[in-house]
């Protein structure tokens, strides 16, 4: 029996995992193209890539219903020189390279879904950004770095000769699970520790989506054929920060929480060895585009959300 298949190239990590479960249970053949194939036993085959060249690992694009690019090195890191441009090269040379690959296939995958990033939109307090707002750094939020990233990330998949494959830009926000490496059990010990207080004014937006519809989002992406081009993946419910530092407390059960002003946010990314832009950025992005096609979520508030993953 001939199973759709998905790519989840740079799919060992936290969203690797949850959408490797998520198509595992629907009965697709996943393959993760990874730096250090092992053997699992959950059903899935990773084989080995290095992000960079072609190989092997095409031999598995032929045929299959899509590929979603989910690599690139952590921007959770002080960003040095040597981190800059790892950051950059991940990113850029994965989405180079599976556009390579994908031309070359004699039956190319129906869909490319590659990952960029909702941080591209500009610092606001004001009106959301939908796929239409506008993009670009602001001094204030410290971003510049990151927005040159992400502009040349998506121009290296926008050149992509790939006219028989659909291709998505997937603009993500930070998503929710439970994953050692997530956002959320880390600041859930912030809190427990009592650190839960506002991060810098509070006033930032932050913008997120919860594992599940994550995962339900891409599943949407590759069955909505009509649907190509810049897609925010985020719920449509971004708070400001201090409301987000608010509802962890509530759910630690911590009556109260040390704020951080910008100034020892700065020490404590030294330490920690991450960049303040990280926190500090106000994302207020909408998912219009998802919306506009039907999309549900089943985790449209944080709230909701938070109390689903205290139960996981």
């Amino acid at each position: 029996m001939n199973l759709k298949r998905i790519i989840l190239a740079g799919g060992s990590g936290f969203l690797g995992g949850v959408l490797a479960k998520y198509f595992c249970a629907l009965g697709w053949e996943v393959i993760v193209l990874t730096r250090r194939a092992r053997v699992r036993s959950d059903g899935v085959k990773e084989v080995a890539w290095d992000g960079k060249a072609l190989g092997n690992w095409e031999d598995f694009l032929e045929g299959a219903e899509v590929v979603v690019n989910l690599n690139g090195k952590s921007v959770d890191c002080r960003y040095t020189k040597a981190n800059r441009q790892a950051i950059l090269a991940s990113r850029v040379d994965s989405t180079r390279v599976l556009g390579e690959a994908i031309a070359q296939c004699k039956n190319p995958p129906r869909a490319w879904l590659n990952s960029s990033s909702a941080t591209l939109y500009k610092h606001t307090f004001d009106t959301p950004n939908d796929e239409s707002g506008e993009t670009g750094a602001t001094r204030v939020a410290k971003d510049e770095f990151s927005i040159e990233v992400i502009r040349q990330w998506e121009r290296a998949f926008d050149e992509a000769q790939t006219p028989h494959t659909r291709k998505v830009a997937l603009r993500t926000a930070m998503v929710l699970g439970n994953a050692r490496n997530s956002v959320y059990p880390v600041m859930r010990r912030l809190v427990k520790f009592g650190l839960g207080g506002r991060m810098g004014s509070g006033r930032q937006f932050v913008s997120w989506i919860h594992h599940e519809d994550f995962c339900r989002a891409i599943d949407w992406l590759i069955t909505h054929e009509e649907i190509s081009g810049v897609v925010n993946v985020c719920s449509p419910n971004p708070l400001p920060n201090a409301e987000m530092m608010r509802l962890f407390r509530r759910l630690c059960d911590m009556p109260f929480g040390l704020f951080a002003t910008e100034w020892m946010l700065e020490v404590g990314a030294f330490l920690l060895r991450t960049e303040t832009e990280l926190i500090i950025k106000s994302r207020r992005v909408a998912p219009g585009r998802l919306l506009t096609s039907g999309f549900q979520f089943r985790y449209p508030e944080m709230r909701g959300a938070l109390e689903e993953l205290s139960n996981e």
